[in-house]
């Protein structure tokens, strides 16, 4: 059986190694490396599809343990699946409702059966299990679903987190056994194991053995400095199959995409750009930029000088600064537009250099440019 999710490699970058490819989905296929604008409740927050699709955005990511909270996944199965729930034609990708599960609920249980917790709005009391996480994401009907795993806490000891890293491996492969339509939705399994790197290792191999479609990096971007993330996926990321797609979790920050596909990664998926976007930080090509400011008040240029979005060609600092001081919910929907198309701009830019093989120069003009390389650098 064809897999339902395949990774097309295009080429490599002879500068740094990263990889422009293609990964091909029953909702259509998409360039990479790419960034996945976040879905959390079936809608990216103020955005419409027609606008993500104006941004070129052929993935985004939904959170399973979200929907299946609010509306329930009988509903969206009973919609005809969460493509047509939410009018979006392109691909899908559904975490496993894990990292929610860790980080939302402070009361949990964590059993070799799966996890106890309270539900976060109304403290009922909730259990999640690989094989419940399966049911909800096959209803769902998303094209990429996430294996259910445990997130650990970071810090966390060597000792703890080889318990982890096994009880991950045991929960990937009941979630396989646990998939009831491997046709037409990739399972990808997600390798843990913190900044230990014989536990990378490990959970590379365990999984890697059970020849899933795609590989995601977890447990990164949970609070360690960024130095420790990049070590991280030096020797990670090469364990992880050429043939199949490689996703680095939870990861948005310009930097980051940048650095992460130097080092293999494919895919990624961050809710930074929106939810800065709410309090009017906007990404543009000079650095970090916060519209509320008073010294804004009178100034009529676009939010960047050097951006050809909607917002930018049309509305001035000012004008969005007044929304966003007067609380204005289109000044939200303009400052959230203008972060996603930032990144998906800049992950074009990201695929052209590989294609030029120049993707180590566009690095050091980036960072030079935005700002990374001055000390104490006001950055994401």
């Amino acid at each position: 059986m064809t897999p339902a999710v395949t990774y097309e490699l295009i080429k490599k970058d002879k500068q740094t190694g990263a990889r422009l490819g293609i990964v091909h989905t029953p909702h259509g296929s998409f360039e990479t490396p790419a960034f996945m604008p976040v879905g959390t409740q079936a809608t990216v927050k103020t955005m419409s599809p027609e606008e993500l699709k104006e941004m070129k955005a052929g993935i985004i990511l939904s959170n399973t343990y979200h929907l299946w909270l609010r509306p329930g996944h009988e509903i969206i199965k009973e919609a005809g699946g969460l493509h047509k729930f939410m009018n979006w034609d392109r691909a899908i990708l559904t975490d496993s409702g894990g990292f929610q599960v860790f980080s939302l609920s402070d009361m949990r249980k964590i059993e070799e059966e799966g996890v106890h917790f309270r539900h976060h709005l109304d403290g009922s009391k909730l259990f999640l299990s690989p094989e419940k996480a399966m049911e909800i994401q096959n209803a769902l009907g998303s094209d990429i679903m996430m294996a259910f795993d445990e997130c650990p806490p970071y810090p966390a000891s060597h000792e703890y987190m080889k318990a982890s890293v096994e009880r991950t491996s045991r929960w990937a492969e009941r979630c396989l056994e646990a998939h009831s339509r491997p046709e037409d939705q990739g399972l990808f399994g997600i390798v843990q194991g913190g900044e230990f790197e014989d536990l990378r290792r490990q959970s590379a191999r365990d999984l890697i053995s059970l020849d899933f479609p795609g590989y995601a990096v977890g447990g990164l971007s949970v609070g360690e400095p960024k130095e420790v993330m990049n070590q991280v996926l030096d020797f990670t990321t090469p364990l992880l199959p050429e043939n199949k797609p490689r996703y680095l979790m939870g990861v948005g920050s310009p930097d980051a995409l940048i650095d992460g596909s130097i080092r293999g990664i494919d895919m990624f998926d961050c809710v930074l750009p929106t939810r800065i976007a709410r309090n009017g930080t906007l990404m543009t090509s000079e650095g970090r930029l916060v519209v509320r400011n008073a010294k804004f008040a009178r100034d009529f240029r676009p939010l960047d000088e050097n951006c050809d979005c909607y917002v930018c060609r049309n509305y001035s600092r000012a004008y969005i600064r007044h929304l966003i001081k007067a609380e204005e919910s289109f000044g939200i929907r303009l400052t959230s537009y203008h972060n996603l198309y930032f990144l998906m701009d800049l992950m074009e830019q990201v695929r052209q250099a590989i294609r030029e093989d120049r993707l180590g120069d566009f690095r050091e003009e980036f960072f030079e440019k935005y700002g990374y390389n001055k000390p104490n650098a006001k950055n994401f």
